[in-house]
């Protein structure tokens, strides 16, 4: 008797919901093997927390289903994977179960041929959302097995086999990714994206033969359902300018940029409060006018509309904007929050308790708590925006790892228009707010604002976590490490000398104002040693120490 498993040919909706939920929890177990891959020897890597929890956010959309209609399961994983996307690296990974979902419109099953469609559509999605991609990380091993899995599909229909040998090219991929990629060369790594990639495909291929029931393993954060944006915000109907807030659908398939922006410029002729969100079905409008019919009648030559809400603002409120309890690790700390609806806001994520104080000081309306190794997800900054309750928020992330998710919140919120200052560090976005100004408007603090950054220099003073060769620098671990702008610039058995070294790196920009910002594991003696050394080698420039509470950094230095 032959007891083989029966050839596979087809993926439905119930397994491919099998296959993610593997995948997830494969990621989520492997999940610091993946962090230690970290370039810089650096207690900071979050390359496998991000893209687990962006996993885990898709597997618990897709756990709640019960259908077997492929394309269901993948649209669920596309929108859970959204608005849990974490870091760039969890951002790129939503951006892979967005295309993927796109090649899968439409269909109850696929086979090798749609699957491998569906991956190269992933492939063009992902590489589309990063401004400048570049070679040697996730984005190549996804695209060499995308490529090589249509000829595999051409060759075979067996989803087993066909899944073995595209994850044959990808670990291939995987380890030619030090070849691309000088810097992973010197660290002695492959790219950590690619290996949560890896590690999620090990994952899904394992749901490819299971017949058990699965369960979504559960992490130490949770990732929370979203928010409801559907429910208004507050109106303060004394700052009315037009007095019919219009909501409505339309019913359209693929959306351009173009006709969306067309939609935009027009209803900003007649109103403001304008938001227009889209998917792949629909289209959702917001906005604030005297004249709601004629924004319906030119709706309407994009496609028929639904769930049609309009409401005179003059003669009733709003109630606030619904949302479920904030998460624990989610600190949304408001200075001057306020239950009238204003004009414009700002948003900071921040770590250590004294940057948040300085934050709230000079004008940040909401904080959210974040940083190097807990970065928030797009849904978690999303919520602080709603809950601003401003027409116009603006969005600091103050982290390089946390931009992407800050530019994907602000896609997401459909009552407020949003915008990123792309800031990559706490000082610079405490530079920004010195240029921040309410009454200058929007527009013209994100100008100013963004202008700011190019004006502040950061240092970062740590603790290796392992040897490493990076930069010219031999690191061993234990070593105290300075990094200036991103790149390590010295390593030394002591703090003082690799301070002083970082420090002299800084100020040979000419810089008159120094900050020191002490960390969770700075020392009074080690503070006074660089105050010391400033006062004494720079003695025009002024020089400040403030409480910053960050861990994992013993110091960041900003000069201007």
């Amino acid at each position: 008797m032959d007891k083989r498993k029966p050839r596979i040919e087809k993926i439905d909706g119930a397994m491919l919901r099998r296959m993610i939920i593997c995948g997830s929890n494969r990621l989520m177990a492997h999940m610091g093997r993946i962090n230690a891959l970290n370039v810089f020897p650096v207690p900071d890597g979050d390359t496998g927390t991000n893209m687990s929890f962006t996993a885990l956010a898709a597997a618990r959309e897709v756990e709640k289903l019960d259908t077997t209609d492929i394309c269901q399961v993948a649209k669920a994983a596309a929108s859970g994977a959204l608005r849990g996307g974490r870091g760039n690296s969890g951002v790129i990974f939503s951006q892979f179960f967005r295309g993927f979902s796109r090649g899968l419109e439409g269909m109850e099953a696929a086979g090798t041929q749609e699957i491998a469609e569906a991956l190269n559509q992933a492939n063009k999605v992902a590489y589309k959302a990063v401004m400048r991609p570049q070679e040697g990380t996730m984005l190549t091993v996804w695209r060499h097995m995308a490529e090589v899995s249509t000829n595999i599909a051409y060759s075979t229909n067996d989803l087993s086999l066909f899944m073995k040998e595209i994850m044959a090219e990808g670990y291939d991929a995987l380890k030619r990714t030090p070849d691309m990629l000088p810097v992973l060369k010197q660290a002695g790594v492959v790219d950590s994206g690619g290996e949560g990639i890896m590690v999620f495909f090990e994952g899904m291929a394992l749901g490819v033969r299971s017949r058990n029931p699965q369960i979504v393993a559960e992490g130490s954060n949770e990732v929370e359902e979203g928010p409801d944006f559907s429910a208004l915000a507050a109106i303060n109907p004394d700052d009315i300018t037009f007095g019919y807030c219009t909501e409505f659908f339309i019913n359209v398939k693929g959306f351009s940029e173009k006709a969306e922006g067309e939609f935009k410029v027009y209803m900003d002729t007649i109103g403001d409060s304008i938001a227009v969100v889209s998917d792949d079905e629909i289209v959702k409008v917001h906005v604030h006018t005297d004249h709601p019919g004629a924004v319906m009648e030119e709706a309407m030559k994009i496609g028929p509309l639904s769930h049609i809400k309009i409401d005179n603002m003059r003669f009733q409120h709003h109630g606030a904007v619904s949302f479920l309890d904030a998460k624990e690790n989610v600190d949304l700390f408001a200075p001057s929050a306020t239950n009238e609806r204003r004009e414009l806001g700002v948003i900071a994520i921040s770590s250590g308790k004294g940057f948040k104080e300085i934050f709230a000081e000079i004008g940040v309306d909401y904080i959210i708590e974040g940083g190097q190794t807990m970065n928030p997800s797009a849904e978690e900054i999303a919520k602080g925006a709603a809950l601003l309750n401003a027409d116009n928020v603006i969005i600091l992330p103050n982290n390089k790892n946390i931009i992407l998710a800050a530019q994907q919140a602000a896609e997401l919120c459909e009552n407020s228009n949003v915008a990123v200052v792309e800031s990559k560090t706490l000082p610079q976005g405490i530079a920004a707010m010195f240029n921040y100004l309410p009454d200058n408007g929007f527009e013209t603090n994100l100008e100013e604002m963004r202008a700011a950054l190019s004006d502040v220099t950061t240092g970062q003073i740590t603790v290796a976590v392992r040897d490493t060769e990076l930069d010219g620098k031999h690191v061993k671990e234990g070593d105290f490490i300075g990094i200036l702008e991103g790149k390590i610039i010295c390593a030394h058995k002591q703090l003082e000398p690799a301070a002083a070294e970082l420090a002299d790196a800084m100020m040979a920009g000419g810089y008159d104002m120094f900050t020191i910002y002490t960390g969770t594991d700075a020392e009074f003696a080690q503070t006074a040693h660089i105050e010391a050394h400033l006062a004494d080698n720079y003695p025009g420039c002024e020089v400040t120490t403030a409480v910053g509470g960050q861990v994992v950094y013993n110091y960041i230095f900003s000069a201007e």
